[in-house]
């Protein structure tokens, strides 16, 4: 990679620089610090000063600290890093070092292009990651997405570079302790990114698979023990967390809670469960589902498919009216919603387990990712400012081309795509786990953006390629065709 950039350095310098300014106009004019991003920071505070992993109720001082395994470690020990270089509470600094982050994830995606396609795709898809309003604009929010973007890059990276290395008969395994150490961090950062160990697991397996007949190497031994060594860095960092948590809140907990609770907070199952039961999109995750508990839901937003029959509209709006008394999820008000969870299960389980989850996979796939952003959640009705609307609208058809490319790739150029089974298969089975979520948000398909910019390159530097052979072709005097 560093001969590519040598020998194109002022195009590397030049994106560079574009990356560097597209990042740096979302961290001035749309800076992101939201609910999560408090909560992470308040583990990072109280880590940093009280040497406990733990939230401060309220963030007050004199109440004590509650031990908490609600989330990772792995961003919170990002931001206390940064925090204990530049000050508690420096956001700017947090934002500041993600988008160095993010610039990093741009070469990144480049040399993975290189190893799975050519130099012509690593120069493109540098541009594409450098100029991804998607990838630039989280960079700007205190949340886990851009490191969690780099370090899905990274693994799939050295697992490819692990992957040429086998081919060429060596074995590779220091590349895999690496792509497992940035799995590792992976998981360290959010729960789901262990998805990642499960694709390159499933991909080594069928590749030992093929190599069952080789003699020497690549063989299925050595893909085997590829995956035995991924496996080990990428899960080793999890026993010191396990340990804490059987040792200081009694309980075996490997990763995070799903809901991301407390041992002694409502988990609002029958709730989630009737969500699930309806919700395709975004819009209904902002103004119904985050709305518990705490704030009132507005009953007159729940649309049609919320219920089947006059009955269960009756039964929903009466468990919502009693929600809203107390705005407060008691487990009688849950188990209310649980039963109508049931019920609408039992009477169409196709819909549930088949139709909503595909449903709620391409929402979050096709949608604008202006969740972050000015515009109204629901842009297309042009209710707020019309301008607004206007750039959501060019977002959502900016995702669509990177989206569109990828597929193309995948149709017409698949076979030039050195290991494509490694992106493709962890882009769907990313996919596939999203559509088991009931809070459908377009952030969780970034992870997959590497994939999709690396397939995406591959088709626009074959049609390169290809129009610079018909120009070749045509500039050759007639006398030297005939």
């Amino acid at each position: 990679m560093l001969s590519l950039i040598c020998e194109h350095r002022r195009f590397f310098l030049a994106a560079t620089l574009a990356a560097l300014v597209l990042r740096l106009f979302f961290f001035v004019y749309f800076p992101q610090i939201t609910d999560d991003s408090r909560i992470y920071a308040n583990l990072a505070t109280t880590w940093l000063q009280h040497g406990i992993y733990g939230r401060m109720p309220g963030g007050s001082p004199t109440q004590p600290i509650m031990p908490t395994d609600a989330r990772l470690p792995g961003y919170p020990a990002f931001l206390a890093a940064i925090f204990w270089l530049f000050g508690a509470g420096n956001y700017k600094a947090v934002l500041l070092a993600q988008i160095l982050f993010d610039v990093g994830t741009c070469f990144i995606v480049a040399d993975l292009a290189r190893r799975t396609v050519s130099d012509r795709a690593a120069q493109i898809a540098f541009l594409l990651a450098a100029l991804c309003p998607f990838l630039a604009n989280y960079a700007a929010a205190e949340l886990t997405e851009t490191l969690e973007v780099f370090f899905t890059a990274l693994a799939l990276d050295g697992a490819a570079a692990a992957l040429n290395r086998m081919n060429a008969g060596e074995t590779a395994l220091s590349l895999w302790a690496a792509t497992g150490a940035a799995i590792a961090a992976c998981i360290l950062l959010r729960p789901d990114g262990g998805l990642v160990l499960v694709a390159v697991g499933i991909y080594l397996t069928f590749k030992a698979i093929a190599w069952r007949e080789s003699p020497c190497p690549p063989n299925a031994k050595l893909a085997f023990i590829s995956l035995i060594v991924v496996a080990l860095f990428s899960l080793a960092p999890l026993v010191p967390w396990t340990i804490r948590n059987l040792r200081t809140l009694h309980h075996f907990q490997p990763l995070a809670p799903r809901y991301a609770s407390d041992a002694n907070e409502l988990v609002a199952l029958g709730f989630n469960r009737w969500a699930k039961t309806w919700i395709v999109d975004y819009v209904s995750v902002e103004e119904i589902y985050w709305n518990v508990s705490g704030d009132p839901i507005d009953a007159s937003k729940l649309p049609l498919r919320s219920f089947d029959n006059p009955a269960q509209k009756d039964a929903t709006l009466s468990a919502v009216a009693d929600y809203n008394e107390g705005r407060d999820m008691t487990p009688e008000i849950d188990a209310q919603f649980g039963a109508l969870a049931a019920e609408r299960i039992a009477a169409h389980p196709v819909r549930y387990y088949i139709v909503l989850p595909v449903l709620r996979i391409a929402d979050m796939w096709l949608r604008p990712r202006t969740e972050i952003l000015p515009p109204d959640p629901r842009w297309w009705e042009f209710n707020d400012d019309a301008k607004h609307s206007v750039v959501a609208v060019g977002l959502g058809l900016l995702n669509l081309a990177y989206v569109g490319i990828a597929l193309l790739a995948m149709i017409r150029r698949r076979s030039e795509i050195r290991w494509v089974g490694l992106l493709v298969g962890f882009v769907l089975l990313r996919s596939a786990f999203l559509g088991t979520l009931e809070n459908p948000e377009s952030r969780y398909t970034l992870e997959c953006y590497p994939a999709i910019i690396v397939l995406a390159s591959s088709l626009l530097a074959g049609k390169i390629k290809t129009n610079n052979a018909k120009k070749r072709v045509e500039e050759v005097p007639a006398k030297f065709i005939s």
